[in-house]
């Protein structure tokens, strides 16, 4: 993670040292870049992926579990750029691509032990591979010299190809999420004018819309009355 940041810094501090060359004056890379109507591109970065949870009202009268929270790994993600220029401030972006990530289910129970009680945490790894299908609208500021920011905003189809939804765990007791998901997103990015591409960094927070935990008669699903996907995006787009 530290290695692609600083190859990201370095990518920058290239961009802004060509703003000021042959005595000040200010090279316009790619002039005509922004007239293409359509062009690609690829995209590499980096995820956190976690749930909301809403807890069980009645999760303290369940057997031995006390209460459930998400914490967050951090995943890789890559894709491909589709861009439809549709005016000097607005394109419309199809961004296909895969993502891996996983999180921790952490269920704290009470354990009971002769006349005193603990608290121990339990811990439940949730792993996914997301076959994800965004479409977004990015709004863009006027160009200055080689740098422009821009906003974006939209929605993605999601599927979890790592799903367990529809496997028989043979009495595991493991947390299944649904395979399919919906979400809506929204984020800020730079774009930055190289001389022979543009170099963009893209961060995106998106919320899912569905319910994903598969109900099992278990303790660890009981426990839980909805669970649903939130994700953070850091990109680094070539185009």
């Amino acid at each position: 993670m530290k290695r692609l940041l600083y190859i990201t810094l370095g990518i920058i501090c290239y961009a802004t040292g060509l703003q000021a060359q042959h005595h000040g004056e200010t090279i316009r890379n790619l002039p005509h870049y922004d007239r293409q109507k359509v062009h690609f591109g690829f995209l590499l970065g980096m995820n956190t992926f976690n749930f909301v949870i809403k807890d069980n009202p009645n999760i303290k009268s369940l057997d031995s579990v006390y209460v459930v929270q998400s914490t967050p790994d951090i995943g890789f993600s890559l894709g491909i750029v589709s861009n439809l220029h549709l005016g000097d401030n607005f394109d419309l972006r199809f961004l296909p691509g895969l993502s891996f990530g996983s999180r921790n289910m952490t269920y704290t129970l009470k354990v009971q032990s002769n006349d005193t009680s603990a608290f121990v945490p339990f811990v439940k790894k949730v792993e996914s591979t997301y076959l994800e299908f965004p479409v977004l609208l990015k709004f863009k500021s006027r160009r200055y010299g080689n740098f422009r920011a821009y906003v974006i905003g939209g929605g993605r189809y999601s599927m979890d190809l790592a799903s367990q939804a529809k496997v028989n765990d043979d009495g595991k007791k493991t947390i299944k999420l649904r395979r399919s998901d919906y979400y809506y997103e929204i984020g800020f990015g730079l774009d930055f004018y190289l001389e022979y591409f543009k170099f963009s960094t893209e961060v995106k927070a998106a919320w899912g819309l569905r319910d994903m935990l598969k109900r099992e008669d278990h303790l660890y699903s009981q426990s839980i009355d909805a669970l649903r996907a939130k994700s953070i995006f850091i990109s680094f787009l070539f185009e």
